[in-house]
């Protein structure tokens, strides 16, 4: 019965470093994906604007960017900065509430 506890005791132990492991491995990833760099057509795509919408985000200074031999490059981080900083929450309405 011991054997069958000790066993127990290893797996759950064994659990908790697997899981930790995942956790600072979902972490080490997000803060990877926070610094990638990627082009204007994929952040139009992400984002679904257009070419000139793009180009009034970066003359306005709203969506920093970097231009290397005139192609454009943002920072994935600042795409999710702008998103937050333009976030607006659902006002739910309840059915009771006129």
């Amino acid at each position: 019965m011991t054997e069958v506890f000790d066993m127990l005791l290893t797996l759950a132990q064994d659990i908790k470093t697997i899981k930790a492991y995942l956790l600072n491995f979902h972490k080490s990833r997000l803060e990877q994906f926070s610094d990638e760099w990627i082009d204007g057509q994929v952040v139009m795509q992400t984002l679904h604007i257009s070419k000139r919408t793009l180009q009034s985000l970066r003359d306005s200074g709203v969506l920093p960017y970097s231009r290397i031999n005139g192609k454009f490059y943002y920072k994935v981080s600042d795409m999710e900065a702008l998103l937050e900083s333009n976030y607006s929450p659902s006002k739910s309405k309840h059915y009771g509430d006129q």
